[in-house]
């Protein structure tokens, strides 16, 4: 027979250890209990008991989880944490990341610390929030077959948008499967293509009735939708996670249904409107440039020339022009008969004429004209030219 070996107390610490925090059972506790024993240290961790009439329970509080809360001795106290074993101790300890009085109830409770780790982690956060499209063609529905929101939306969304499909996804919305039957739904609808958007619509309840509506499955589903999502939970007083974490809410299923669609009376009358407006402002538009087309004609025609006006101005013109040639030619003739007087009057021949002579000295080279007596002497030869031809003659 083997003798067995001693294990250590480190060991046995660290099996325990492991044992409670692979348990999803004491991973996710919620206990309720006296508060006894309570201190702080001074880096904020706040330390005490939880206690009732035959057990304690040591518990801490981190300074990260729910700063500047405080505690009192004798208060009653829900508390929500893990079960894990201080191995320096060797002690069982709770270690909680929210604790609230007694007063405000479990569901309460467990929908603070819900609310208050989702906003944490950013699924509240309003800048995520994404706009609904305008004319969806394709609405998901999450809700139960057969229940009274499935066809209140149906008849809010033919009267208003018939132009869209309902794709229904059915899930169970009261229960305890509702939280895995409403998050599986919203997978099965993220898988369609043409998807435009998706409501969740139970159809109100009481806070038990709507539990299913603040799992965390359910909220992550519907943060990680890939078109919007519009919250219609339960009646207008009944505020859920799923409603903080969609894109928007509505307080009831017909409100969510009228909100996710447009009104196609309105849009009629809107495209009505529209038209005779835009009919009016053609027939401005058209009266306001024919207008302007008329007085630009006007303009034109007031100054184009005037064929019959200019065609007067071109013969007064043409009657100046022959007159101040006339003019011209009587005058320039004038000066020219009077130049030509002139020069015939220096005309040798004329002079010759009337019995005057030209008598040349003869012999000389450039025949020199004798004007004096005194240019001649006896015995020169002189050329006489008269008017009709020319005679010698010798000085005596």
């Amino acid at each position: 027979m083997t003798t067995p070996s001693a294990l250590s107390v480190s060991a046995v610490v660290s099996f325990l250890r492991e044992v409670l925090e692979s348990n999803e059972f004491f991973s996710d506790l919620w206990i309720q209990g006296e508060v006894s024993n309570y201190s702080r240290s001074q880096v904020g961790h706040r330390y005490f008991s939880l206690k009732d009439s035959s057990a304690a329970l040591r518990t801490i509080l981190f300074r990260d989880n729910m700063p500047g809360f405080q505690l009192r001795d004798g208060e009653r106290v829900i508390a929500h944490g893990r079960i894990t074993v201080y191995p320096q101790r060797g002690e069982l300890q709770f270690v909680a990341d929210f604790v609230r009085p007694e007063g405000v109830g479990i569901l309460a409770a467990r929908f603070e610390e819900l609310r208050l780790r989702l906003e944490a982690g950013g699924l509240f956060d309003p800048a995520r929030k994404r706009p609904l499209p305008p004319f969806p063609r394709h609405i998901g529905l999450v809700t139960s077959p057969t229940g009274a929101a499935l066809q209140d939306i149906r008849n809010v969304l033919a009267r208003r948008w018939p132009l869209a499909t309902v794709l229904l996804s059915p899930a169970l919305v009261q229960g305890d499967q509702a939280a895995g039957q409403v998050t599986a739904a919203l997978r099965r609808l993220a898988k369609e293509p043409a998807l435009g958007l998706a409501l969740v619509a139970p159809g109100g309840g009481s806070a038990e009735d709507l539990s299913a509506f603040n799992d965390e499955r359910v909220a992550r589903a519907i943060y990680g939708f890939p078109v919007p999502v519009v919250s219609g939970v339960g009646h207008e007083t009944d505020v859920t996670i799923a409603d903080l974490v969609a894109d928007m809410r509505a307080p009831t299923p017909s409100a969510a249904a009228e909100r996710s669609a447009p009104d196609i009376g309105q849009l009629e009358r809107a495209l009505r409107m529209m038209d005779r407006q835009m009919a009016s402002a053609v027939r401005n538009t058209v009266s306001e440039q024919a207008g302007k087309v008329e007085t630009q004609l006007r303009r034109i025609q007031y100054s184009a020339p005037d064929p019959a006006s200019l065609a007067a101005e071109v013969r007064s013109l043409l009657r100046e022009m022959q007159a101040g040639l006339e003019r011209r030619t009587s005058t320039d003739r004038a000066r020219f008969e009077n130049v030509a007087a002139r020069i015939e009057s220096l005309n040798p021949m004329a002079t010759l004429a009337r019995g005057f002579a030209i008598v040349q000295k003869e012999g000389a080279t450039k025949k020199p004209v004798v004007n004096s007596t005194r240019k001649v002497k006896p015995g020169d030869r002189l050329s006489v030219s008269v008017a009709d031809g020319a005679f010698w003659a010798e000085v005596s």
